[in-house]
């Protein structure tokens, strides 16, 4: 006599899925993954350094002081009346999350095409777990600057942060989603064009340049209207901007500026979303 058993599988792999899905049920029973990923890349990173983590104070410290010397004292570039020290470690802790975001995703494929082609696990993981391992580096040069900003308003300075501020988390949800969309577009295309990864390299640090990192966006708007443009509808322009106001009180905001901002980081984040889910099928047979 047959009997008729109901099978319930916990996990099927199908060729099919839907260019948009982020498998996000996929990705919380592989949480436990997504932590050890977190976690290696954490420890990986300082391993065998006589500093460790002191090293993510020390990155930001030594590039806003560079910074000062350079652009603020032989340059003269001003910095919104805000001292300058604060002004550019506000611009390097927002960048630094965003730039790491970016290169290291971008290269996500081809980092790991032998983990890809043993074992299946939603792909999705590994550039999630660069996104959240980077924001811990960004939370504790974040705890720097929040120092910095109570140091210099106790010695007299008067910094007045404003309800903006507020906007922090989505700021930051923001800097994640369009580092992460564009660095699964670049992943995706380096999977065939390795040469795409070099560009990436000296790319990222020059697209500093046309982000208003180490100047005001009203400075770029006055002194140089020719480049305005260029770096006004830059998309994280509005993020960093906006991020300085709610903070120091100081910078250019305006909801058109940061809506123009949230539209194309999402516009961005969906591209790099397709693009991850169509090559994700087939890319191990040109990694």
């Amino acid at each position: 006599m047959n009997q008729s058993v109901d099978e319930h599988w916990d996990i099927e792999i199908t060729a099919e899925t839907k260019l948009l899905s982020l498998k996000l049920k996929d990705v919380w029973q592989y949480r436990d993954l997504l932590m050890l990923l977190v976690r290696r890349d954490f420890v990986a990173f300082y391993k065998q350094t006589i500093l460790g983590p002191v090293w993510f104070f020390i990155q930001p410290i030594i590039t806003t002081i560079t910074y000062t010397l350079v652009f603020s004292h032989l340059a003269g570039i001003p910095t919104d009346d805000v001292p300058a020290p604060l002004f550019y470690l506000a611009g390097i802790t927002l960048w630094n999350y965003f730039a790491d975001c970016l290169t290291k995703t971008s290269t996500v494929f081809k980092d790991n095409a032998s983990i890809f082609g043993k074992v299946y696990f939603p792909r999705l993981i590994m550039p999630l777990s660069i996104v959240l391992s980077n924001l811990i580096r960004f939370a504790v040069q974040f705890i720097l600057f929040i120092l910095v900003l109570v140091y210099l308003d106790v010695k007299g300075l008067s910094i007045m942060p404003n309800a903006t501020v507020l906007l922090f988390p989505v700021l930051i949800l923001l800097v994640a989603a369009q580092g992460l969309g564009m660095g699964m577009i670049i992943s995706a295309v380096t999977t065939k064009y390795r040469d795409l990864a070099f560009v990436v390299s000296f790319g990222v640090p020059l697209l500093m340049y046309a982000t208003p990192v180490i100047y005001p966006l009203s400075i770029a708007l006055t002194k140089y209207p020719k480049y305005a443009g260029i770096i006004k509808y830059n998309p994280i322009t509005g993020i960093i901007e906006t991020f300085r106001y709610g903070f120091l009180g100081k910078g250019t905001f305006s909801w058109e500026l940061l809506g123009y901002s949230a539209g194309i980081t999402l516009v961005i984040f969906l591209l790099g979303t397709i693009i991850f889910n169509k090559v994700e099928k087939n890319f191990i047979d040109t990694v």
